[in-house]
């Protein structure tokens, strides 16, 4: 779609700290403004990666498949995060998929503009290396998850998660502002829809939270917070 952007609608974007307003309009200038209907891909996995992109608006779910065929959901972005930065160091393709959760807006600069825009702002680079390196965390504290805690710790450690990047505030607890299904969270997880249904219909019995069809409500945090570090809300003694 056509559309210009100005300075002000990338600012947030932490790729782009401390450049100043000017910098932040010619950056924009280069940008391709492109539009995802809910549930579409803007790339897919193993795509030859030509550009990366910052979100503007809507959320968009990062998934790869793996060798097996199981769907891994590796995040969600958020408007203001990059996403698809491969070519910004390397020559390989796109390793996972970006698919719209919602309606997105996502701002989209070619390899010719990110290697142009790389050489007059080296603050790109530092910042993006800087981005890289915590989601490099953020990796390895879920791979440390998947291999040391228990399914129930894992599944609040995410909704939690969630609750803290997209958590609203609403009349009896706070929810997550995007759909989110219970196939979602076991995607994220490494369990199956059927382990993540028991244990959130067990929750939901509990008063800790409510769950729909496309939606959760965390109504104690506390109880939730208790649960990803491995303890039980009611008794206070470790998950067995």
């Amino acid at each position: 779609m056509d559309r210009s952007l100005d300075g002000s609608t990338i600012a947030q974007a932490k790729l782009f700290a401390q450049l100043d307003a000017r910098s932040l309009d010619e950056i924009a200038r280069r940008a391709h403004v492109m539009r995802i209907l809910a549930g579409a891909s803007l790339f897919e996995q193993d795509d030859e990666a030509t550009a990366f992109y910052v979100l503007i608006s809507g959320r968009m779910k990062i998934a790869q498949v793996t060798p097996e065929g199981h769907q891994v959901v590796l995040r969600y972005i958020g408007p203001g995060e990059v996403f698809g930065a491969v070519p910004l160091f390397t020559n390989t393709g796109y390793p996972a998929a970006a698919i719209a959760v919602i309606e997105s807006l996502a701002a989209r600069w070619d390899r010719a503009a990110t290697h142009a825009l790389m050489e007059r702002y080296p603050r790109i680079v530092s910042n993006a290396l800087t981005i890289v390196g915590s989601r490099l965390q953020e990796l390895q504290n879920r791979y440390r998850e998947l291999s040391t805690e228990r399914v129930e710790q894992r599944v609040a450690q995410a909704i939690l998660r969630l609750i803290r990047q997209a958590g609203k505030k609403v009349e009896d607890g706070m929810s997550i502002e995007f759909p989110i299904s219970r196939q979602d969270i076991a995607e994220m997880t490494g369990t199956t829809l059927h382990t993540v249904s028991r244990i959130l219909s067990a929750w939901e019995h509990a008063g800790l939270l409510s769950s729909g069809r496309r939606h959760i409500t965390i109504l104690k945090p506390q109880g939730l917070a208790a649960m990803s570090d491995g303890v039980s809300p009611r008794s206070g003694r470790p998950l067995r």
